[in-house]
């Protein structure tokens, strides 16, 4: 079975793990369990995983540490699955790292919806888009290689992090709404998650700008959206 089919399930609920991994080896994914945030950590270490599905709420390490630690080497695509369900949970993963996040209750329907979506946005890379590179102002975005310079140092970026500073820097000085960002960046299934457009900006910005309260690359337009200075 490809390795881009292991999927890193961790939930410490004995039936969530048993309907995740049922539905999703039915539809041909692997499927690896863990019960808790280090036996996650420990099983992440020796695996080639193109996913990890993460509730936050566990023993002996919670999922947003888990996030943490995973970004700090890889940029697997992680979707919070989790009963906490209000804004500031989902924006504190989503600072943390993760690239999606769905709460319990939950149908199948949209677990695969979101599964799909992260990992066509993960495969971006196979299909680099052929404009060069381009410079603006310190940055220095090279399309085809997905890599970035700050002042000649290279940034990393995660595929969505870059997805989203290319949609803008393709088309610079033109204004996304939020709904077009979010429909050309994550997918159709988006359409009100205006938090993940918000933390992203945020950590684009971090990376990139000089000084990230006063940024001079990604702009603002007050109930608009954004653009990239060109």
């Amino acid at each position: 079975m490809p390795l881009e089919k292991h999927i890193l399930v961790v939930d410490d609920e004995p039936g969530i793990q048993d309907f995740v991994q049922r539905n999703l080896e039915l539809r041909t994914f692997k499927v690896s369990l863990a019960s808790n945030g280090l036996e996650a950590l420990a099983l992440f270490e020796k695996n080639n995983f193109a996913l990890v599905i993460l509730d936050i709420m566990m023993p002996r390490m919670d999922g947003l540490e888990v996030c943490r630690r995973i970004r700090k080497s890889s940029t697997v695509p992680i979707i919070i699955l989790t009963a906490l369900g209000e804004d500031a949970d989902k924006i504190a993963a989503l600072e943390q790292g993760a690239d999606d996040y769905l709460t319990k209750p939950f149908s199948i329907g949209e677990l695969m919806a979101r599964i799909k979506a992260v990992l066509r946005r993960n495969h971006w890379a196979d299909h680099p888009i052929s404009a060069g590179t381009r410079r603006f102002g310190n940055l220095e975005i090279d399309f085809e290689q997905r890599r970035v310079w700050k002042d000649s140092i290279l940034v990393k970026l995660s595929p969505t992090e870059f997805e989203l500073l290319q949609e803008l820097a393709l088309h610079p000085d033109k204004i996304f709404t939020h709904e077009s960002l979010l429909r050309r960046v994550w997918g159709s299934e988006y359409r009100s998650e205006a938090e993940y457009l918000r933390v992203y900006i945020g950590r684009l910005r971090r990376k990139l700008e000089n000084n990230p309260a006063q940024p001079t690359h990604i702009i603002t337009e007050p109930g608009i959206g954004y653009y990239m200075v060109g």
